[in-house]
């Protein structure tokens, strides 16, 4: 669709692209003034629909339309939730981007792998109001797992809106500073029309809890471990980063990094000032030097990522770290919702190895960056917006928010999904109208649409398996010998290599009957059509399944 801004030039609009019906892949856009900003750019992961994809990233194609009056990407903190989507996203924008210290360094490491020869990353003075067009924006420092998290006070003429990014109050953190709350109330002192807040955690009682007690917690745990133990945990999460660190350090353990993100944020960190007063991480390469009860592992791969290094190790194929039994592997992170099963197919490999596993559910080895109930309490009381518009999280999560919202005494909550447009006034505030959005693969170097055909045949192949014909004819389109037929995904080549050969025998003889039969010439695509149509026939009648069907065609001059 093309929007017809002229008649909202004056208005402050609302438009999630991403992050609103999911948890992750978080992009969203301020629209005031026939100008547009955008808050954070962000990645998510893939779901089963999706074969041989890890991540995927917003379609933009509705703020394409309008990028010469993009005036910037504004970034709240350094997850890849909320900046991955950069690297394959930034060549159809083009416009400047905004970010702390930490998380513009974070940021340059991670694009030196990409080709984005004019991109500019401008670092917030954090200590003062900026202005970008039409809109003046204020930092509010808040507390998460990654340092200088930055909530956005985003000021019009219109009204203000307090974009939270992710957050919590924990009145002692480990990494960075404590929420800053005075600066909230002031804010809500002077006139909030709406608060646009993480759902995240909605559906959690009390308070999210404080990193300190679990860097504690960690090192009773690996304190009692008999053998070499791996934490995996998101490369991002600095915090638990410095405390597993810690950790490790106090009970007399090497520590090695495992994984390209994890050394990404390392050095990130350490060039900006934090993961200060620790000791030398130790070469990968060199774990062989020390005796396993003496080592801890770091590793990336907490949510089962395929390529990571956590689940090379469970596959037996990292290069330098090899499981053994009586070693450890904690999870320290939450399960995302949409990766339990491969989370749990690693849990099962690594007890089969004898390797003991332990998890949030079973140990207190994680707390959540994100507010729980009574921390949500404590944003509205102090930020007292006119509207609530909940987003981070998927709809029941959004909903609840809502629910809490209005129970809170908040006048409004509007329930926001991928692609809605909300009129923010301070007369009347309501979803307009529905822009264009979905989900962009990541498919290697490509991104591709998730209805692409690619993902259909994928599927397909998964559930259905994969017959290829080999058929050798000569001159007289003969066939010269038995057609060779595999089939990956669906029969065993040895266990069932005689059912195989019956398989080509019988497309044998209705090759032979049908030839018999023909005048002349047969093209290959008839010849291809026929053979398809008796496979299926056999295949459905063995196993009643309808494979993708390859046949392959080599004539003998």
């Amino acid at each position: 669709m093309t929007l017809n801004l002229s008649k909202y030039k004056d208005n402050l609009l609302f438009v999630p692209l991403g992050g609103s019906g999911e948890i992750g892949m978080n992009v969203n856009l301020y629209h005031f003034d026939g100008k547009w900003l955008m808050v954070d750019c962000g990645s998510g992961f893939a779901e089963d629909h999706l074969p041989g994809v890890d991540m995927v990233v917003a379609d933009i194609s509705f703020i394409e339309k309008y990028k010469d009056d993009l005036l910037g990407i504004v970034l709240t903190h350094a997850h890849e939730d909320h900046l991955g989507g950069i690297q394959y996203l930034w060549n159809e924008l083009q416009c400047p981007i905004y970010a702390t210290k930490f998380t513009k360094c974070f940021l340059k490491s991670k694009l030196t792998e990409y080709s984005l020869p004019n991109l500019e990353i401008i670092e917030m003075n954090t200590s003062k109001e900026f202005k970008i067009g039409p809109f003046d924006i204020e930092t509010i420092g808040l507390t998460h797992s990654a340092p200088e998290m930055q909530a956005l006070v985003i000021k019009t003429d219109a009204g203000n809106v307090v974009h939270t990014g992710d957050w919590k109050f924990d009145p002692k953190p480990l990494v960075g500073e404590a929420s800053d709350q005075k600066a909230l109330k002031r804010i809500g002192d002077e006139g909030v029309l709406a608060l646009v807040c993480d759902s995240t955690n909605v559906f959690n009682e009390g308070v999210s809890g404080s990193e300190g007690d679990v860097r504690e917690s960690l090192m009773n745990i690996i304190a009692d471990c008999p053998k070499m133990v791996v934490v995996t945990t998101f490369a991002s999460n600095l915090a638990r980063l410095e405390s597993i660190i810690k950790a490790g350090e106090k009970t007399g353990r090497k520590v090695c990094l495992a994984g390209r993100s994890l050394h990404r944020m390392f050095s990130a960190a350490r060039e900006c000032g934090y993961l200060k007063g620790i000791n030398p991480i130790i070469d990968e390469k060199a774990i062989g030097k020390y005796k396993r009860e003496n080592l801890l592992v770091i590793a990336t791969g907490c949510q089962g990522e395929p390529l990571a290094a956590m689940s090379k190790m469970i596959n037996g194929i990292h290069n330098s770290v090899s499981l053994a039994p009586d070693d450890t592997v904690i999870f320290s992170s939450k399960i995302i919702p949409g990766n339990d099963k491969r989370i749990f197919k690693m849990f099962n490999s690594l007890a089969k190895k004898k390797i003991e596993v332990i998890t949030e559910k079973d140990h207190f080895v994680h707390v959540s960056g994100h507010p729980a109930i009574e921390e949500l309490k404590e944003m509205y009381k102090l930020v007292r917006p006119q509207i609530c518009i909940p987003v981070h999280g998927e709809a029941i999560h959004i909903h609840e928010q809502a629910k809490l919202a209005k129970s809170c005494g908040i006048k409004q909550a509007i329930e926001v999904e991928n692609g809605s447009m909300v009129l923010l006034s301070k007369s009347k505030s309501e979803i307009i109208d529905t822009v264009e959005n979905g989900y962009l693969a990541v498919d290697g170097n490509y991104l591709l649409p998730e209805d692409a055909s690619i993902f259909r045949v994928r599927r397909r192949m998964r559930e259905a398996g994969i017959v290829v014909v080999s058929m050798i004819l000569d001159s007289k389109l003969h066939l010269a010998s038995l057609p060779i037929i595999n089939t990956p995904g669906l029969f065993d080549e040895y266990d069932d290599a005689d059912m195989i050969k019956d398989f080509a025998k019988e497309l044998s003889d209705e090759y032979h009957a049908m030839r018999s039969k023909s005048k002349g010439d047969l093209p290959d695509d008839k010849i291809r059509s026929f053979t398809k149509k008796i496979i299926k026939r056999i295949i459905k009648n063995e196993v009643n399944k309808i494979p993708l069907i390859s046949v392959n065609i080599t004539k003998i001059v």
